[in-house]
């Protein structure tokens, strides 16, 4: 489980005008498979000075309903956030975090699949019985 800790330090490393997603935040904490761990941490009231709002669903979607979607809104725009009607310009203000080594159990250090096939008895083999 990614430690909260963690996401909190990636978030704060994204810098004013800038977002980042759920996504790229967990890759950047070294958690890449950790999105829905970002909401949680975040989701924690207690934490003092996390730019919270920079943190966007994929596509630079704004998630959050009711005022706490227009509160994040609101202060991207303070902050000069470029918008495309509901969505956040990702191309524009996009943040990529300098890669970052894997954490925890479930992170995998070689990301390509490795599939096991069946042995396969060559032509002209014969079994015995």
């Amino acid at each position: 489980m990614p430690d909260f800790a963690d996401i909190q330090r990636a978030v704060r490393r994204i810098p004013r005008g800038k977002v980042a997603t759920y996504g790229e935040v967990a890759r950047g904490a070294g958690y890449p498979r950790g999105a829905r761990q970002v909401a949680r941490a975040l989701s924690v009231n207690n934490v003092q000075n996390l730019p919270w709002h920079r943190v966007l669903g994929s596509g630079g979607h704004i998630r959050l309903r009711g005022e706490a979607g227009l509160l994040q809104r609101t202060l991207l725009r303070l902050e000069g956030v470029p918008f495309r009607g509901a969505r956040v310009d990702m191309e524009q203000s996009g943040f990529r975090f300098t890669s970052s080594r894997p954490r925890g159990k479930g992170s995998r250090t070689n990301p390509q699949k490795t599939q096991s096939r069946p042995r396969s008895r060559g032509a002209g083999t014969t079994e015995k019985r």
